[in-house]
């Protein structure tokens, strides 16, 4: 309770109070009231669009980046597992400070400051005042790349991410990197993403022609694609019409879409794909383009 008092920031639960309370014969028992989240549930996140498992790693990164620098120094997680954090509106937040210290391993040589995984081993160096260098650190950055990196960053990511993301992953999987390297180069991922500079490289001329029906929706003649925000439809988040146009292209029962007023939590517009554009209906907030044929 006082770590979460003390640690402020985004991705920490929010405590918004506590009692002091008699329970069950136990005297002072301690009840705390925070916001509520849902939990992580890692096999539904891995079905979720590739945009929403990034934002995961992005909040997750900012908390470690946080809890780096805290008030109360460097900060790690003893008990780093998905069940320690919740999701509230699309935020990963840490929920369980039970296990969290901030006391850097003492040392006398290099192989005193030994980090033991599952899978890997590593030897961090032993600095001159006797503190196994940046540990706290390295082990929160090791565990988010075991248990999150690997599994939600590259995985139906743009293609033209997928280098940058890779290096992510095997950069902090190796320990190459510190939290400051990985926030930044996050931080990179999310600009080119949002700016749209992740197209850059792609052919940006539509190869077929489309019709534009302004305030039109079409509101059957759904297809299912994966990953989608709509579970019985193809709904896609994109950066312009041009990237629609690619993204219909590129499926062969695509016929059409309709751009929507609803955006993503990086600004980008959602549209649905269609497989015909037989039954078209007014709708002032959408547009509708249908695929030139013959």
């Amino acid at each position: 309770m006082v770590l979460l008092q003390r640690l402020r920031h985004a991705n920490v639960l929010q405590l918004y109070g506590y009692c002091y309370q008699d329970s069950n014969d136990i005297p002072d028992t301690l009840t705390t009231i925070t916001e509520l989240g849902s939990p992580l549930e890692m096999i539904q996140l891995l079905q979720t669009s590739w945009e929403d498992r990034f934002r995961i790693c992005l909040s997750l990164v900012r908390l470690l980046h946080y809890l780096a620098h805290s008030p109360l120094g460097s900060v790690t997680l003893l008990d780093f597992r998905p069940r320690q954090f919740v999701i509230v509106d699309g935020e990963l937040k840490v929920t369980d400070l039970d296990d969290a210290s901030i006391e850097e391993s003492s040392c006398t040589s290099n192989s005193d400051c030994f980090m033991e995984f599952p899978a890997r081993n590593f030897t961090l160096p032993c600095s001159v005042e006797g503190r196994c260098q940046n540990m706290n650190e390295k082990r929160n950055l090791y565990n988010a790349y075991r248990f999150f990196f690997t599994y939600l960053l590259p995985h139906s990511a743009p293609s033209s991410l997928r280098p940058l993301l890779d290096e992510i992953v095997n950069a902090t999987g190796e320990l190459h990197w510190g939290i400051d390297e990985t926030a930044a180069q996050l931080e990179r991922v999310l600009n080119l993403y949002k700016s749209g500079e992740y197209l850059q490289n792609t052919t940006r001329i539509p190869k077929t022609e489309y019709k534009r029906v302004p305030e039109a929706f079409i509101p059957d003649e759904n297809y299912r694609c994966w990953p989608s925000y709509h579970h019985k439809g193809c709904l896609l988040s994109v950066f312009d019409v041009n990237e629609a146009i690619e993204i219909c292209d590129s499926y062969s029962q695509c016929k059409a879409f309709v751009l929507t007023n609803q955006t993503t939590w990086t600004g980008r517009q959602l549209v649905f794909f269609k497989m015909a554009s037989n039954h078209i209906v007014p709708d002032p907030d959408k547009i509708t383009y249908v695929k030139v044929t013959g």
